[in-house]
């Protein structure tokens, strides 16, 4: 399948008013150059809503589209807990976490690291986030991206690739964080439109043109085992959601983890005008992604009915969009492009922020001037979209469900930063020695129970590590005895209060995932 000329115009169309939108929202007045805090945190000036769409369109991606239609092609709806959890996560964090990070002032997660613990915690989590950054999510997005334009359009993997990757820098290297969020606007509602074009035209088909109402409900009747949320222990998809361990377990550490103390999203809350925006932007960020799951996941499902014997799951997506006709076959390609680009965007704003502040000007050349670091900061996006440009391929080439891979492979991290981080929070006694232990410890626990007890869900595996971090920091933290730290948390002195409104919002979006899971348990 090839595009229509008409759907060229539209998809042309699309990438110039985006570059058009990030050149103005970017331009300087004569005579100034951006500094440190304009680059990275766009002079932490971003409404509410700037900092909402931004996070999701940081979030749903290649990765997110393709890889969790791929899953709703081969688990179904129990897929969907990532999102559904997220939103409740993100009340969390912006209720308990935010108003640290923004009393402390921080540009960086390591940063608040070395306040909290010392510059050795900060330096270790830095290399990691790097690593991580570029070799598991931007590869991932790329290659996903670039699958997709091969499956939509039949362009070459490789000039998929170099299409993503120039046209993500080229409209986010000069502007910064404040291109890449003021611009995410106009991402994430193309993003909107165009998935639920898709997933109105899938369930219209299976309805043979009755309606996507009636579609749904055949859907739920033709394949009544994707429309269970809480897998049974004999489901062969059991490994990848392990029962109730999505409500009451792992999963809280996984969203935990990357909702709260991942730089790419919680980067956007850091550069808002103030808490109250950032509380209010993290609230709409919550109410799209109750969404979400209509948009990434119906269409998988709706796929097994519609093209179940497609080569891999991940085609799943793809596949749909081929139900788009003519002219609105460019907007949908758009929207996916957007997606992409948008977190692609994100990402490479993020590594060059952790590398330039965290690696340059702490290591390197702790004497840099502002233009310096702008400059650095620049450089290292584009060095490292070459790099997961190059590697991607080998990386995720033959795997047949990437999203689930990557949630592993990050799950061998994750439960050491969540330790890390709530005990730097809320125990005043947690030393820099806990912090390295508990991140060592989660490395290696995951490593080894990973190789000595393979029958245990790796959902239920993250859980646990996390639990025996939490235990090992305790432990060197009492052997240590060295009573409250000088840079621990005054919780005393944090803003903590939250407006009406977000209360409101943050028992709608309770309330709402109560109905859902009770609907579908």
């Amino acid at each position: 399948m090839y595009l229509s000329p008409l759907d060229m115009v539209c998809f042309t169309a699309y990438c110039l008013g985006l570059f058009t939108l990030a050149w103005w929202v970017s331009r300087e007045k004569p005579g100034y150059r951006k500094n440190t805090e304009d680059y990275f945190l766009a002079g932490k000036s971003l409404p509410w809503w700037a900092v909402g769409t931004s996070l999701i369109a940081a979030n749903i991606s290649a990765e997110q589209i393709i890889g969790m239609s791929g899953s709703g092609f081969a688990i179904g709806l129990a897929i969907a807990s990532y999102e559904w959890m997220s939103a409740i996560t993100l009340i969390l964090v912006a209720r308990y976490f935010i108003p640290i990070f923004l009393k402390t002032g921080i540009y960086t997660m390591p940063q608040f690291l070395e306040q909290r613990f010392d510059r050795r915690v900060r330096l270790v989590m830095a290399l990691f986030w790097l690593g991580v950054y570029i070799f598991v999510n931007l590869t991932s997005v790329l290659y996903l991206g670039a699958l997709a334009i091969n499956t939509v359009t039949g362009l070459d993997m490789v000039y998929g690739l170099t299409f993503l990757a120039v046209f993500s820098i080229g409209y986010s290297i000069y502007g910064g964080l404040k291109a890449v969020a003021l611009t995410d606007a106009l991402q994430v509602t193309l993003l909107i439109l165009g998935g639920l074009l898709v997933t109105y035209l899938a369930l219209d088909r299976i309805s043979d043109g009755q309606g996507a109402l009636t579609g749904f409900a055949v859907l739920t009747r033709e394949v009544p085992e994707r429309f269970d949320m809480i897998l049974s222990a004999d489901s062969p998809h059991y490994m990848s959601l392990p029962g109730l361990s999505v409500l009451l377990g792992g999963l809280w550490v996984m969203n935990i983890s990357y909702w709260g103390f991942n730089q790419y999203i919680t980067q956007r809350a850091l550069a808002a005008k103030n808490l109250s925006e950032a509380q209010k932007g993290i609230a709409l960020a919550a109410f799209l992604k109750l969404l979400m799951p209509l948009i990434v996941v119906v269409p998988g499902i709706a796929a097994a009915v519609l093209a179940p014997d497609i080569a891999k799951p991940d085609q799943a997506y793809p596949e749909m969009m081929k139900l788009v006709p003519a002219g609105l076959l460019g907007i949908c390609f758009a929207a996916l492009v957007a997606a992409i680009a948008s977190s692609l965007g994100s990402m490479t704003n993020s590594i060059s922020t952790i590398f330039t502040l965290d690696i340059y000007k702490t290591v390197i050349n702790p004497k840099a001037s502002q233009g310096q670091q702008v400059l650095v900061g620049r450089v290292m996006a584009l060095l490292s979209m070459l790099i997961a440009a190059l590697v991607c391929r080998p990386l995720l080439g033959e795997l047949e469900q990437a999203f689930q891979y990557i949630q592993e492979f990050t799950g061998f991290f994750t439960p050491g930063i969540v330790a890390i981080f709530l005990l730097g929070f809320f125990w005043k006694r947690a030393t820099a020695h806990s912090a390295l232990a508990a991140a060592i410890a989660s490395a290696v626990l995951s490593l080894l129970f990973k190789l000595l007890w393979p029958a245990l869900p790796f959902m239920d595996r993250v859980g646990l590590v996390f639990v025996l971090c939490v235990a090992i920091a305790v432990c060197v933290t009492l052997i240590e005895n060295s009573g409250e730290q000088s840079n621990a948390i005054d919780l005393k002195e944090v803003e903590y209060s939250t407006s009406r409104g977000f209360n409101l919002s943050a028992l709608a979006i309770t309330l709402i995932l109560i109905g859902f899971y009770t609907t579908w348990w």
